[in-house]
């Protein structure tokens, strides 16, 4: 809890805080990597460019705030702390580097709000900024921990095996640990961090669903990103030119708080884009753990030949007893239409969504927005809707 003095300082600076907060962010982040240049192989400098991740710390410290001042704060906080610090160990963070982001982050509140930061006004934020600070270094901990994972060193290396294309913009890379030792267990919907060095030298990382796990194997499933006005995707550009069978990737363990559950519900799983693949994972899984648990598996793609890992769900799905898989293309082209394929957009009121439905779903932002805006309106409790974002969690509600 917030000492109450500096609950009502936070609470009557916040507004403040929040309305600059992008500002704040970029400030932070120049002067952060201006002094601590190391730190640019931590962070996604495609997100450092386009401002997400700017806007997203911006969010995750203002909605924190609010969450210690504010009780009747809808914030899902726990939920954020989760998202947070499974991103983070997948990185390797560590406690230490806390120390050098909150310095920079408070001397750049100074710097955009001026003479309104007070010795006291300073205080109550570092204040904030610690409670969080500590929340996500002991749930980190717990994860490294449960991982076995030394944060110090969170890659480890693997054998590409197989290179499959999945149209005409994605490629599935199959891995064995190069080491020759165990795949590491993970849960259905996670994914793993790879840390690739780009031809200028800067070494990045970038997160990717474990599309498929299977014995001494594991998949991820990379989407070549281009840009369309801005710069092209660095990492997802570089790994689908380049690697072949025979390269070696490094990849951390697997992370990743949106997972499939062990229960019976019905599940709806939506996605778009190359956002179908925590779908195929957990379709993947339950084809041969859960065989009998009814699923509906509803895709939208810009036509069948973007439409990735399609041929992998297909043989899931046809070894589960209640499976059904509805697919719209905006540009279908010679598709064979039906009622299971369609033209357009996904309309929600179209679905055939049953009782007591635990959904997930994966894609763009607005996408997941406009999807969740018709499950609520067709009865589905927001407690039973799930999403993963890729890249800084810009979900505000």
């Amino acid at each position: 809890m917030l000492s109450s003095d500096h609950a009502d300082i936070v609470r009557a600076t916040l507004p403040a805080v929040g309305a600059h907060g992008a500002t704040i962010t970029g400030r932070f982040y120049a002067a952060m990597f201006a002094a601590h240049p190391e730190l640019r192989h931590l962070f996604n400098q495609g997100n450092q460019a386009n401002g997400e991740q700017r806007r997203a710390l911006a969010g995750s410290v203002a909605a924190f705030a609010e969450h210690l001042v504010s009780p009747a704060s809808d914030t899902s906080f726990q939920q954020m702390l989760s998202r947070i610090a499974h991103k983070h160990a997948s990185l390797g963070v560590r406690p230490e580097q806390y120390t050098i982001v909150g310095r920079h982050l408070l001397d750049a509140v100074a710097d955009v709000l001026g003479d309104a930061v007070t010795p006291q006004v300073h205080a109550a934020w570092s204040e904030v900024y610690w409670l969080f600070a500590t929340l996500l270094i002991a749930e980190e901990a717990r994860l490294y921990r449960d991982a076995e994972c030394d944060p110090a060193a969170p890659y480890r290396p693997w054998r590409v095996v197989e290179r499959r294309d999945e149209g005409d913009e994605a490629v599935s890379l199959v891995l064995v640990p190069a080491d020759g030792g165990a795949v590491p267990a993970h849960h259905p919907g996670q994914y793993v961090s790879v840390a690739v060095t780009l031809p200028d030298g800067l070494r990045q990382p970038r997160q990717y669903t474990l599309s498929r796990a299977a014995g001494d194997t594991a998949q991820i499933t990379v989407r070549r990103v281009r840009g369309d006005g801005a710069p092209d995707g660095a990492v997802s550009n570089h790994l689908f030119d380049t690697v072949a069978a025979g390269d070696e990737l490094e990849l951390s363990p697997p992370f990743g708080d949106v997972v499939l559950d062990g229960g019976e519900d019905p599940l709806v799983l939506i996605s778009a884009g190359i956002g179908i693949t925590p779908a195929a994972a957990m379709i993947d899984h339950l084809a041969t753990a859960s065989p009998d648990r009814p699923v509906l598996a509803v895709h939208a793609d810009r036509s069948p030949r973007t439409h990735a890992l399609r041929e992998q769900i297909a043989e899931a799905g046809g070894r589960m007893a209640g499976f059904r898989q509805l697919t719209w293309y905006e540009e279908p082209g010679d598709a064979d239409l039906g009622a299971e394929v369609r033209p357009g957009r996904i309309d929600v009121a179209e679905l055939p969504l049953p009782d007591k439905a635990r959904v997930f779903m994966c894609g763009p932002l607005p996408f997941m927005r406009e999807i969740r805006r018709g499950l609520l309106a067709a009865g589905i409790s927001d407690e039973r809707i799930h999403y993963e974002v890729f890249g800084p969690d810009l979900w505000i509600r």
